[in-house]
C-alpha cells in the first residue's frame, strides 16, 4: 500500500485569524461552506476546533463514498488536523498570513491507498478529484469570510 496525498491551496482576502476561526467553527461556518460532495454533516462533540468530533459522508465519485468520523486537533497555531476514526485518512488545514489582510490556506489529505491496479488508479486520479472538491470548499470559505 502506498500513501496517497491531495493538496490544494488558496489565498483568501481576510486575515489569518479570521480564516482560521471560520475553519475551526464546525457548529456554524464549516457546515455552510461544505460542497455538495458532503452529506450527513453532524457535530457530535465540541464544535470549535480542538476536541471536536464531527461526522460526514464524502462522496468523491458516483461510486465512492467515505463515511467519516473525524477527531479534530490543533497541534500548532494556525493548524487544524482532522483524523478519521473509520480509515487512515488525515486532513491538515494550515492557515498562515500572506500579506496585509490576506491569508494562505493549504489543505492536505493523506491516506493509505489500495495496492495493485486499483491502487495505481487511486494514486493517479483521487488527488485530482479531491483537489477539485477542496478547491470548491475553499472558494466557499473565501466567500464566507470576505463578506
Amino acid at each position: 500500500m502506498a500513501q496517497v496525498e491531495a493538496t490544494t491551496e488558496r489565498i483568501i482576502a481576510a486575515g489569518a485569524e479570521a480564516v482560521f476561526d471560520a475553519l475551526a467553527d464546525y457548529k456554524e461556518v464549516r457546515g455552510k461552506v461544505m460542497t455538495g460532495h458532503f452529506s450527513e454533516y453532524e457535530v457530535r462533540e465540541g464544535g470549535d476546533g480542538e476536541g471536536t468530533l464531527v461526522h460526514w459522508k464524502l462522496q468523491a465519485t458516483s461510486k465512492r463514498v467515505r463515511d467519516c468520523l473525524l477527531d479534530v486537533t490543533e497541534p500548532t497555531d494556525g493548524q487544524l488536523v482532522e483524523k478519521d476514526r473509520n480509515s487512515s485518512m488525515v486532513t491538515t488545514w494550515t492557515v498562515t498570513p500572506a500579506g496585509e489582510g490576506t491569508s494562505r490556506v493549504v489543505v492536505s489529505t493523506v491516506w493509505d491507498g489500495a495496492g495493485g491496479v486499483g491502487g495505481f488508479f487511486e494514486r493517479t486520479f483521487a488527488p485530482k478529484g479531491l483537489g477539485r472538491i477542496y478547491d470548491e470548499l475553499l472558494q466557499n470559505l473565501a466567500a464566507e469570510v470576505e463578506k
